[in-house]
């Protein structure tokens, strides 16, 4: 019995991170729902190849099993593209489709997560946001010794040079 739910929990992530994969774009959301869309997948999947081979010859040859397996997968993507489009109010193509969530289950505790590590979901490299300028390891030495010409002039305080010299020692 242990063994059932381990494997079905198991195959219902894999589904559910194949179809999470499929779709471009963050999809932050809880392991549970992962494994949730990927269930509702391969059941909604292994109905619809019932429905065209019948109860008793959905898995008879292997070119129906991977059918069946196709029908799960592709089932699996719809319900994630589904969850973008309806829940997260978000395109599935094109460069919005590529920006950090802003509402759907586990975005907004994900979102806390990145600011307390300092990074700004809005502005994540790769992910539709703008990627931080690149410095060469020159221009930032001579970065930071204007920054303690400035702070020594008085200019900027102890905190905020130590501030701005985190934000270049991030590069």
């Amino acid at each position: 019995m242990f063994g059932t739910i381990i494997s079905a929990v198991a195959s219902g992530f894999l589904m559910g991170a194949v179809a999470r994969l499929a779709v471009p774009g963050p999809d932050p959301m809880p392991f549970s729902l992962t494994v949730l869309i990927g269930l509702a997948g391969s059941a909604a999947g292994v109905g619809v190849a019932t429905l065209i081979f019948g109860a008793s010859h959905t898995f008879d040859t292997s070119g129906r099993a991977f059918t069946t397996l196709m029908l799960e997968v592709g089932v699996a993507i719809a319900l994630v593209a589904a969850y973008r489009r309806f829940v997260q109010k978000r395109p599935l193509w094109g460069p919005e489709a590529h920006r950090f969530p802003e509402r759907g289950f586990g975005v907004a505790r994900m979102r806390e997560r990145l600011r307390r590590l300092g990074i700004d979901p809005d502005r994540l490299p790769g992910r539709g946001g703008a990627a931080p300028p690149k410095h060469d390891p020159d221009d930032v030495a001579e970065q930071l010794e204007k920054l303690r010409d400035l702070r020594d002039k008085g200019v900027l305080t102890d905190e905020d040079y130590e501030k701005a010299r985190e934000r270049l020692r991030r590069y």
